[in-house]
């Protein structure tokens, strides 16, 4: 076998898991979900048909990643996070041709407890604080907080907050990389 998946968790036939992963306690893996290599998918865990998920994606515990999602490599899901699909949801009307996406981009973060409405993908390296609620598109590199999430500031790839100078320059405290925000946007300078 080329993933660990622990006894209790439940792996459903169809689904493609990749070289390293490892699924644990009480998690259910749905036909047609993608993991990539080197996930770990902690306890309690739901991924739903036709998720797709990078490599190295940690998805923490009690967190439910509903059909409609997909993410990039190095994407870190907090505790009890939870994505939705439908806008409009409804127990006696029946929606599933009605389902939004959401992309979350390579090397984002979500904190703990946050939600994710459907329809708005959150941008590269990116940082949903914990408990916030998402009601738009996050540009790459945005650190957001609070409901409705509100941009607060600007995140590295690293975590670490930047500090912009008057010429739009940053660099990351942590490994000294720099960064230009023009026109809105911030870019990593190679």
């Amino acid at each position: 076998m080329q993933y660990f998946a622990h006894e209790t968790a439940v792996i459903d036939e169809g689904c493609e898991i990749g070289e390293g992963t490892k699924i644990w306690h009480f998690s259910h893996i749905m036909p047609g979900a993608k993991l990539g290599a080197k996930c770990n998918i902690g306890q309690n865990v739901v991924i739903s048909p036709d998720v797709v998920l990078g490599n190295n994606v940690k998805v923490q515990n009690n967190v439910s990643i509903y059909t409609g999602v997909s993410c990039g490599d190095d994407v870190f899901l907090g505790p009890s996070c939870v994505f939705t699909n439908v806008i409009n949801p409804r127990s006696a009307v029946n929606r599933k041709s009605e389902y939004l996406t959401t992309h979350v981009g390579v090397g984002a973060s979500i904190g703990a407890n946050a939600t994710i409405v459907c329809g708005h993908d959150i941008g590269a390296f990116a940082f949903i604080g914990a408990g916030a609620v998402v009601t738009k598109t996050i540009p790459a590199y945005a650190l957001v907080v609070g409901n409705p999430a509100r941009q607060i500031g600007w995140m590295s790839e690293f975590g670490q907050r930047l500090q912009f100078d008057d010429q739009g320059m940053a660099t990351c405290p942590e490994s000294g990389e720099a960064y230009l925000f023009e026109s809105g946007e911030v870019t990593k300078i190679k």
